[in-house]
């Protein structure tokens, strides 16, 4: 008896040890299971994305996403083109909504896209896609938001308040520097035309004015601060200049103006208070573009 009575007690320890370690990795892959996918509460509604989304096909925002080490298999031409993001951007396939068949190919499991992007319905079908419309939110909100939807939101809000910080410290001490009512303008060439910017149009807009409390020309503000960007004509430089200028321009585009009189009369123009940035570097406003303007204006305001 004893005899058959142990190897039953031994094939009932294995049988219960088998169920028992099916019963753990039921468990454990239930558990995995709910943590693959988030819900994330976009503009249009709750929409499933993964938590931490592997293939990112970015048609806009691909700069927040970037900052975050979201791993991009497909980008915009724009951001593509910008000098900031090239090295990041290598190996990444430039996309459209006008290709779907390309960005089907990336095997996309995350789609982030505009409002105003087409072909949406079917981009949905490829992948959970979100969609933000520009403006709507402010440039720090949409970090935020884009640090929510890679699940990285710690990493998003610590970056904020640590920006608002340093960029706030800065801009007190340039005021120091150039005066409490010193007025800075920021304006960019264009082929045949200007534009000026209010507070919140990329080109460090939202760092001058928003982050440092600068000071922009009144007729900037009439022109520019509700609408965003003001186009006018070459013989009216002189009146949105500011004490100083910030010049967005592309440098292999041409720019005779620079030899005019009415460019070279200006007192800003006069007094060396121009800084001149590349627009195609200066277009966004995600941290990437946001440090890179933080410390050019930190060092052309403070060390000239």
């Amino acid at each position: 008896m004893k005899k058959l009575f142990i190897p039953i007690i031994v094939l009932l320890t294995l049988s219960l040890g088998a169920c028992s370690g099916t019963e753990s990795a039921n468990t454990s892959n239930a558990s995995d299971t709910t943590k693959e996918t988030i819900t994330y509460e976009s503009e249009t509604g709750p929409v499933e994305v993964p938590d931490e989304p592997k293939r990112i096909v970015a048609l806009t925002n691909g700069p927040n996403v970037l900052s975050l080490d979201g791993n991009i298999v497909g980008i915009d031409q724009w951001t593509k083109n910008n000098p900031l993001f090239q090295e990041k951007l290598e190996g990444v396939e430039v996309v459209s909504e006008e290709n779907l068949e390309k960005i089907l190919e990336l095997e996309p499991d995350l789609i982030i896209a505009g409002a105003q992007t087409k072909n949406i319905d079917k981009l949905n079908e490829m992948a959970p896609t979100v969609v933000y419309t520009w403006g709507k939110l402010d440039y720090l909100a949409q970090q935020m938001e884009i640090g929510k939807l890679l699940n990285k939101e710690k990493e998003a809000n610590e970056w904020v308040e640590n920006f608002k910080d340093r960029a706030s410290k800065i801009g007190e001490q340039i005021k120091d520097k150039i005066g409490e009512d010193a007025t800075v303008s920021v304006i960019e060439s264009g082929n045949k035309e200007f534009y000026v910017f209010g507070d919140n149009y990329a080109r460090g807009t939202e760092i001058l004015y928003q982050a440092m409390g600068l000071n922009m020309p009144e007729k900037v503000k009439e022109m520019a601060l509700e609408s965003g960007v003001h186009t006018f004509s070459t013989e009216l430089l002189p009146e949105f200049a500011g004490d100083y200028i910030i010049l967005s321009r592309d440098p292999e585009k041409e720019n005779s103006f620079l030899e005019t009189e009415t460019w070279k009369n200006i007192p800003a123009v006069q007094n060396d208070h121009v800084y001149a940035i590349d627009t195609k570097a200066s277009t966004y406003s995600d941290p990437i573009t946001l440090e890179y303007l933080l410390e050019f204006f930190e060092k052309s305001f403070l060390t000239n």
